[in-house]
Parts: C-alpha cells; sequence; structure tokens
C-alpha cells in the first residue's frame, strides 16, 4: 500500500491554541478512516490541512505524485453549491446520459442520496438548487463528490441530514463501493454506529495530537480504556465513562466488538464489576411514584397537515399508550411527521380526530431542534442561565448542584463563566439539555438531540439519562443513541400507523426496503434482498444480490392468513396482561420483591409478544 498523503511534523496555532502540534501522519490507499474528538478540538483543521486549503505554520505536507498527482475532494460543513445549477449539473456536471445511466455505482449514489435516477429524484434532475432545503443541499453535495470519485475523499460530519436509511446507505457505499485500488475515505463524525459500519481505523484528534486506534468505535474504546488503565487513569471521571461505555459495547450485540487485534484481558478486568447502565426495575418504580397510572395517552388519534385537497395524514385512528418509565426511540425517514408528533403528544398540534389524555402529575419537557430560547440570555453567564431555572435537583437517587449538572454535561467551572453569546453551537445544545433536566420532568421528550454534540459530550448525555427516572421519548437518526437509552422503538412508516419495532432498527431498514421492493415490482412482491443496505450491517456484508421471493400458491395463503388472525388474538390477549401488569407495578411501587415479580413477569410478557409478532410478520410475507 502507498501512501496517498501524508504530514510530517505539522503545526498550526489560531491565537495561543496549538490546533495540531507537530502531528505527523499518512493515508494509505484502502484506509476508510473515522475522525473523533472533541468539539473545536482541530478535526475540521485537520481535514483542511490534508486538502491543503490550509497552510500550516510549520512542517511537510506530501501527496502522492506531487502538486499535480491525486485529486482530493473534500465535504466541509459550507454550502458551496451554486444556486442557478440544476440538481443534473450539481451532481453529475457535464456528464452525458449514456455515461451515468450505464454506471451501476452513480445509479446507487442517484437513488441511496437523492431518492431516485430520474424524474423522481429530489424533485426531479432539472430542478434548481437555490430553493432547496439546507438538508436537501447537503444531500446534493454528498452526491457530487461521491459521483466523481476522487482517489482520497474528506468527508466532514457526512452523516448530517441523514435519516436513519441514509447512514446505513451511506456506510455500506463507502465500506463496499469505494475501496478500490489507490482510493482512501477519511471522515470526521459523531454517529458511532456509522464509525463501526464504515471505519477500519480511528484517529482522536485531541490537545494538538492525533492518536490512531485499529478499528471502528468499538475497538477505539476497547482500546482506549485499556491505554487509560495503564497509565494509572482509572478514578478519573472520563476515564469512569469510558468503562461504562465498554460494559455496554460488551454486553451489546456482538457484531459491535469488530474484532479488535490487541489484547483486550486487561480491558475485560475493567469490566468483572462493572454494573448495568441502569437500573430498570428501580427506575420504572421511581417513575411510577412520580407519575402514577396515567401518563400520555392518544386514543384513536389523527393528525393531519395542510388543508384539502394537499392534506397529510401523518396518523390515521392510531392508539399510543406511554406507561410510567417507558423508554421509546422513535425513528422515520424524513418528513414522516416525527416532530409533528412530538407536538401532538405535548398538545402543540391539535388531533384531527381522537383524544389526547394527560395524568394529572405529568411534567412534560421538550427538547425541540431550535436553540432560540437561548436568545434572552445571550448576555448571561452560563451558570446564570443554568441556576435561572434551579440550583440543585435530584439525579440518580442523589442530590446534584447545577454546577455539577453543567460539569457533567460538557461546561467544566472555567467554561460555566463564558457569556452564552459566546457558546459553540453544540454547547448551546447541551445548556438547553441541563435547563430541560433542571426542570426535573416525569416525561422527557427529544427531538434529535445529538444534533451538534461530539461523541464525549454523547456519553455524558447518556450516562445522566441513566440516572433518570420517568418516561422517556427520543426521535433521532443516532442508532447507537436509540439502542443505548431506549427498550424499544417504533416507526413513522409514511401509512399513518405507529409500528411497533421488536427487532428495533434493523427491522425498520427491512421493513423500509421491503416497502421499496414492492412497490417497484408490478405484481406487488418484494424481492427477498440480502444487501447490506437491507440489513444496516454496513462494512458487515459484501453482498447485495436479490434472489426474487417464490410466490406463495393459495393454500399458503389461506393458512397464513389463519396464522395471522390467531397471532392477532394472541396479542390483544397480551396487551391486556401487559396493561394489568404495569397497573400491579403502581399498586406494589413501594413493595421491592412484588415489583422484581412483577418485573419478571413483565419481561416474560414482552419476550412472548416480540415472538409472536415475528411469527405474524413471516405470515405476513407469504400473505404479500
Amino acid at each position: 500500500m502507498a501512501n496517498l498523503v501524508s504530514l510530517e511534523r505539522v503545526s498550526l496555532v489560531f491565537g495561543t491554541a496549538h490546533v495540531l502540534d507537530e502531528v505527523s501522519l499518512g493515508v494509505q490507499t484502502g484506509d476508510r478512516i473515522g475522525v473523533v474528538g472533541v468539539n473545536g478540538g482541530g478535526k475540521s483543521t485537520l481535514l483542511r490541512v490534508m486538502a491543503g486549503l490550509q497552510e500550516p505554520d510549520s512542517g511537510r505536507i506530501t501527496k502522492q505524485g506531487g502538486a499535480e498527482g491525486i485529486r482530493i475532494g473534500m465535504l466541509s460543513q459550507v454550502d458551496a453549491l451554486d444556486p442557478a445549477w440544476t440538481v443534473h449539473e450539481a451532481v453529475l456536471g457535464d456528464l452525458p446520459e449514456h455515461v451515468w445511466a450505464g454506471d451501476p455505482r452513480i445509479r446507487d449514489v442517484l437513488t441511496g442520496l437523492l431518492g431516485g435516477t430520474g424524474a423522481e429524484g429530489m424533485g426531479g434532475l432539472d430542478s434548481l438548487v437555490g430553493p432547496k432545503s439546507g438538508g436537501e443541499r447537503r444531500r446534493l453535495a454528498l452526491a457530487r463528490l461521491l459521483v466523481a470519485d476522487p482517489e482520497l475523499l474528506l468527508l466532514d460530519e457526512p452523516t448530517n441530514h441523514l435519516d436513519v436509511e441514509g447512514v446505513a446507505w451511506l456506510a455500506h457505499h463507502l465500506a463496499t463501493q469505494r475501496p478500490r485500488p489507490g482510493n482512501a475515505t477519511v471522515a470526521i463524525t459523531h454517529d458511532r454506529w456509522f464509525l463501526d459500519a464504515y471505519a477500519t481505523m480511528t484517529w482522536e484528534v485531541e490537545a494538538g495530537g492525533v492518536t490512531a486506534f485499529e478499528g471502528g468505535y468499538a475497538a477505539y474504546v476497547l482500546a482506549k480504556a485499556e491505554r487509560d488503565r495503564l497509565a494509572g487513569l482509572a478514578a478519573d471521571r472520563r476515564a469512569n465513562l469510558m468503562r461504562k461505555e465498554l460494559a455496554w459495547l460488551r454486553r451489546g450485540p456482538p457484531a459491535r466488538t469488530s474484532k479488535p487485534k490487541f489484547r483486550i484481558d486487561a480491558a475485560n478486568a475493567l469490566i468483572a464489576d462493572e454494573p448495568a447502565p441502569r437500573n430498570s426495575v428501580e427506575l420504572a418504580s421511581f417513575a411510577s411514584r412520580r407519575l402514577g397510572k396515567d401518563v400520555l395517552d392518544l386514543e384513536d388519534a389523527t393528525v393531519v397537515l395542510g388543508d384539502p385537497p394537499n392534506e397529510r395524514r401523518l396518523l390515521d385512528h392510531v392508539t399510543w399508550r406511554l406507561a410510567p418509565g417507558e423508554r421509546v426511540g422513535l425513528v422515520g425517514v424524513n418528513g414522516a411527521g416525527k416532530s409533528t408528533l412530538l407536538r401532538a403528544l405535548t398538545g402543540e398540534v391539535p388531533l384531527a380526530a381522537g383524544r389526547r389524555k394527560i395524568g394529572k402529575t405529568v411534567a412534560i419537557a421538550f427538547l425541540t431542534q431550535e436553540v432560540r430560547e437561548l436568545e434572552r440570555f445571550e448576555q448571561w453567564r452560563v451558570i446564570e442561565a443554568i441556576e435561572d431555572v434551579k440550583q440543585y435537583t435530584t439525579l440518580g437517587g442523589k442530590e446534584i448542584s447545577a454546577s455539577q449538572l453543567a460539569t457533567r454535561l460538557g461546561f467544566p467551572g472555567g467554561r460555566q463563566q463564558s457569556r452564552v453569546c459566546d457558546l459553540s453551537g453544540g454547547e448551546r445544545r447541551r445548556l438547553q439539555l441541563t435547563r430541560l433536566l433542571l426542570t426535573e420532568p416525569n416525561v422527557l421528550i427529544l427531538d434529535e438531540p445529538t444534533n451538534d454534540l461530539d461523541i464525549e459530550t454523547l456519553t455524558s448525555l447518556e450516562d445522566v439519562l441513566d440516572g433518570w427516572a420517568g418516561t422517556l421519548i427520543v426521535v433521532s437518526h443516532d442508532r447507537y443513541l436509540l439502542e443505548r437509552v431506549c427498550d424499544h422503538q417504533l416507526a413513522l412508516l409514511g401509512d399513518g400507523k405507529l409500528r411497533d419495532l421488536p427487532g428495533g432498527v434493523e427491522e425498520y431498514l427491512r421493513l423500509r426496503e421491503a416497502a421499496r421492493a414492492r412497490a417497484s415490482r408490478p405484481d406487488g412482491i418484494p424481492p427477498r434482498s440480502t444487501s447490506a443496505a437491507a440489513t444496516g450491517t454496513g462494512a458487515a456484508a459484501a453482498s447485495s444480490s436479490d434472489v426474487a421471493a417464490p410466490v406463495a400458491n393459495p393454500a399458503q395463503v389461506r393458512e397464513a392468513r389463519k396464522v395471522m388472525a390467531r397471532v392477532e388474538k394472541q396479542l390483544t390477549r397480551l396487551g391486556e396482561r401487559e396493561a394489568r401488569l404495569h397497573a400491579d407495578m403502581v399498586e406494589k411501587a413501594t413493595d421491592p420483591s412484588a415489583l422484581a415479580d412483577l418485573s419478571a413477569r413483565l419481561r416474560e410478557v414482552v419476550e412472548e409478544r416480540e415472538l409472536l409478532e415475528l411469527e405474524w410478520l413471516e405470515a405476513a410475507e407469504t400473505v404479500g
């Protein structure tokens, strides 16, 4: 393997800060590198130096083939598309149709990022770039780079504005379509699932230096925990967070630990006595005492956007009951109505039909995607804006001060004295979260909480949420966060229904793939896909061949319908048992032994329901 670009003792100083301090590294052909680090740590600057867009103060940069050698393409966080361009000009340039239409790789990019290869993609290839939203323009810029296919591809937060499907597609594309002799990719990302699925190496940018770790996020956490142990930092706050994160990774799905090539015995010793991230029974008991039996219910609810004849029915006679202490993740494509559903829960969006029921003791806190609520605190210091809500709160059964909570969410002592107007986007998001948690809500609704947050802040947020007792609803495209802090997931599939996902995000991706395949076939029968885009495993799968499913005969269809009817009756009975168990848990909230027994019975009901739902899905596939 040859080096595409090398940095030798490169230094760069902004003011008094050494953003890069004698950094030496190289990118070799075939590398897929993920770059992590705190916001403002120098990740984007490193990419600009590699691309030749930022001159260092000292050191040498060598590129393969000299100045006229390799092509380098960079996706920055600044929109550089000409508003007067059409989508065709922005993405395909002057490529003739027979070239791009005949290239499977380019067609894959157009379908994966624009939604189609013809008039249906991004409003049509002849539509103008100017009126597009920021997220759409971001997709166009990414598609333009992937179509150009430079030897060295530098991506600064490529998963921004991508939904769960888009992130899965991008990881699969970069891991299977990009790798060719002479190519390499470097991507800054805070999406830990994407990092695991895409990267063969992880660079951590910290304190002006760059440390390389083999593998994706799971391997990076393991290696960092081992390094911290050897350095005698096990008692440090950050090492404690790493131990907790390591415990989660090692207890999670086996695919997360992508066979790191280093000794992990010592790292395993770190978590020998590490408790589970959260005590679900204890939190459910506390939540029941705070909330009572009723939390938030939508009964036969219909939500409509717009006026006839252009109205959109986001929810169509949906019943959704939230239990005390329930932790729900909500997924769906952009525009499916996730944020609108959250506003319907809070009462901000009226129901066209049905009823919204809220418990008497419910206190809702809603983190929106806007940060305008901080505008009135622009000249305040951070600690003043935090203590404006409350000076003390309870978390994990312990009373902590506002300053301690702020420290846990990324505002150390000195930073708490900064003015709000001087905060970055990520810091403003942290301040929003801190203020919300201090209101001591018992129902917490988070709409894309990971926007602008780095990995270190995300792990701190998850640590805080582990000790938070109440009902939690999270809308996010961050698969790792959903799996980490939520107990189950629901999906909006665009058909007006709210779908339970026993198989989590993986099941959602399979359902979306099946729906697309069904829509593309005239007989309405989807092919059985083994592609990594369908399963969401990214780099773990290499085959993308589609095998047509056999057509069921009438007898098989009749038998499948009987199975569906039987399972639906069983699910109804299970739902009634689950409701009774929840009611019993509220009544026995002060009896630990009874509560533990009820929780065990509830887990059995949930497991039985998941098996039945899978049986129903298999029968439904036969029916079509």
